[in-house]
């Protein structure tokens, strides 16, 4: 199979990322399915020199989404995948489905929000009782996990990264350090952990977190990648799996094509 068959074909999926987030994109690249090619549009709206907190967010959320689609929608996507999981989790699970369904209204496509797609890939592995962690402030950390109850998931434990990061020091943890805050919030009770936001390097911290806990991490650009390969119907065989979520993925589209 060509190089070009591998990277074009099949899909196109338009991702949304923050202006200055530098793991999103990375991720996605390792994450993406074979046939399958993603286009980018980077978006503002927050303060660079002030910390990353629910009012930010809010901001960032609320600001217009007209030109960002605009220039998204030029690609053509199949489905718009959008890139930061705080902007909507601070508003709660009724503005994020609103949210949603206004970019799919846009541009007449699938979408889906970070936040939103790590709801579906809990649903997907039957996990209630998680462990939680991120790089944000404690305020926003609250909120995420209220967020989640809210969508009927109990955080049963669950740690802070101990600093008020600004918006490139969330994107400056090193992988290890991602396994160690991870492991810090685990606990017996819970049945996944769950690592929130897109400019965490949380993806490659991913099957060492697994082998350690014995249990399914769910990421922010993880779920994001197994909500596109749901909604689009890709191939197993075209799935780059990465993770018990993947399996999880698989197994169900084998079944489902029988």
């Amino acid at each position: 199979m060509s190089e070009q068959s591998l990277s074009r074909g099949c899909a196109r999926i338009g991702v949304i990322v923050p202006f200055s987030n530098t793991n999103l994109e990375p991720d996605m690249q390792m994450l993406r399915p074979n046939g399958v090619s993603l286009h980018f549009a980077r978006a503002g709206g927050y303060d660079l020199d002030e910390v990353p907190d629910s009012d930010q967010m809010r901001q960032f959320a609320l600001a217009s989404l007209d030109e960002v689609m605009r220039s998204i929608s030029a690609t053509r996507p199949d489905m718009i995948l959008y890139g930061c999981t705080s902007a909507t989790l601070a508003h709660g699970p009724q503005f994020d489905q609103d949210f949603t369904n206004q970019m799919s209204q846009m541009v007449g496509k699938p979408a889906v929000t970070a936040a939103g797609a790590l709801v579906e890939a809990l649903h997907a592995i039957g996990a209630k009782k998680i462990a939680f962690s991120s790089p944000y402030v404690e305020a926003l950390n609250q909120e995420a996990i209220d967020f989640l109850a809210d969508c009927g998931f109990e955080t049963v434990s669950s740690a802070y990264v101990g600093e008020d990061l600004g918006n490139y020091g969330q994107g400056e943890l090193t992988p290890d350090r991602v396994v160690e805050l991870g492991a810090e919030a685990d606990s017996d009770e819970a049945e996944a952990l769950v690592l929130s936001c897109t400019d965490m390097r949380s993806v490659e911290a991913i099957e060492a977190l697994e082998s350690r806990l014995g249990k399914p991490v769910i990421t922010s650009n993880q779920a994001l990648m197994f909500s596109a390969a749901r909604t689009l119907n890709l191939a197993p065989q075209d799935v780059v799996l990465k993770g018990r979520l993947f399996d999880c993925l698989v197994s169900q589209m084998s079944i489902n094509a029988e």
